[in-house]
């Protein structure tokens, strides 16, 4: 099938996406000018994002006994607020290593989440079949939460067409706004989250746009489908502000508080939660996979794996040299990427030739479509204004 694949080569040579720079890599990691036009070097040649890693490391994450310390404090925390059903907490399960470890860690912590399973359609067999090992090695209950397919399909064809950066953006916020509403109907108050310095802190602001604005996803749909999406989730920022404040709900960070070391994790879930390795980080998704590993690289000029190779670096979890033999295989193999072509054209309503027309159409930002920045700024005005007038109240009844 004659479809453009990703050269590495090419993009060296390309203006349009080096902006003119000479072409320089990080001493110590693989990001470089292909990576981030705006990245900056030091003297020594080593840029920001390994600086931008190191303070990271040091304010957020716990080593040794402060980290068991401050894991066992936050368990106890969470086990004195119940909810509906004895639940204390809730745990997006993807299949993924990060959630699978972290419904492990749940496990020996003693706490009672609510697993939730979110099928918007994309899952490979292989993370199905993680998510059943996990409950049954686990014995927690689990939720699955099935999007509606025609109106979801409906929103990431509208995300096609508009041809911005972050396609990812429909399934990122409606998992979220899953996440928060299962929490409000089971008063759960904590949610137990993967995400974790040591092997995902690295990340360019170019490469992805806000997930929870709501009024740039409205716009971008209503533009280019405008059907109804009366049964998905949508999360704006006036729904967060109630869950949080209101009814409290807390996001935990639980990776954070221990050294975190993929390659021994991953050989600790194999064995204790029957765990099967799916490639590659985040491709437990036939449309994260393809949109990751194809059209980010192809259309836009992105390889992920640099970022996700450098902070393996940054932590001491990865050589610079055998990430750079990793970056000379294709994202993910050929042949599987020719299928993936097929199935998610045909999958969203679009014949091969109309899918690579879409694939071809010039890029545009996000912000192109409005955003919701000055509503958010209006907002955040106003609470300021009221804030003392809350403090007061609260002395009075309190």
């Amino acid at each position: 099938m004659n479809i453009k694949l990703y050269n590495e080569d090419e993009l060296k040579k390309d203006k349009k996406i080096n902006f003119g720079r000479e072409y320089q890599q990080c001493t110590l990691s693989v990001m470089d000018t292909i990576a981030d036009p705006n990245i900056y070097f030091d003297e020594k040649g080593i840029c920001n994002y390994y600086y931008d890693y190191i303070i990271a490391e040091k304010e957020q994450c716990k080593k040794g006994i402060e980290g068991e310390i401050e894991q066992k404090k936050f368990a106890k925390k969470i086990k004195e607020n119940p909810g509906k059903n004895g639940y204390n907490c809730i745990l997006g399960l993807s299949g993924g290593a990060d959630s699978t470890y972290l419904a492990y860690l749940a496990k020996q912590l003693d706490l009672k989440p609510l697993l939730v399973h979110f099928d918007y359609g994309w899952n490979t067999e292989i993370a199905i079949r993680n998510v059943e090992n996990a409950v049954k090695a686990t014995g927690f209950d689990l939720f699955t939460f099935v999007m509606d397919w025609n109106e979801f399909r409906s929103l990431q064809r509208s995300y096609f067409k508009a041809s911005v950066l972050d396609l990812d953006v429909p399934a990122d916020h409606m998992i979220f706004g899953s996440l928060y509403k299962i929490a409000k109907k089971y008063n759960i108050k904590y949610i137990l989250s993967g995400k974790n310095t040591w092997t995902e802190h690295t990340l360019p602001k170019t490469w992805n746009y806000d997930k929870f604005d709501l009024t740039n996803l409205k716009n971008i749909h209503k533009k280019f489908e405008n059907t109804s999406l009366n049964h998905l989730p949508a999360l704006g920022y006036l729904d967060r502000a109630f869950y949080h404040s209101l009814h409290k709900l807390d996001r935990i960070d639980f990776l954070e508080f221990q050294e975190y070391n993929r390659d021994e994790i991953i050989e600790l879930i194999k064995k204790e939660m029957g765990w099967f390795n799916y490639g590659q980080k985040h491709q437990e998704s036939v449309f994260t996979r393809f949109y990751q590993g194809y059209i980010l690289p192809v259309k836009f000029g992105i390889d992920k794996r640099k970022a996700h190779y450098s902070n393996l670096i940054y932590s001491g979890q990865l050589a610079k040299e055998k990430a750079i033999e990793m970056l000379k295989e294709p994202p993910y193999p050929l042949e599987q990427q020719f299928q993936d072509f097929e199935y998610v054209a045909k999958k969203l309503g679009f014949t091969s030739d109309e899918f690579k027309t879409v694939l071809s159409l010039p890029n545009v930002s996000h912000e192109f479509y409005g955003t919701d920045r000055k509503e958010v700024e209006r907002f955040q005005k106003i609470l300021k204004l009221i804030s003392p007038l809350t403090s007061i109240f609260k002395k009075l009844y309190h």
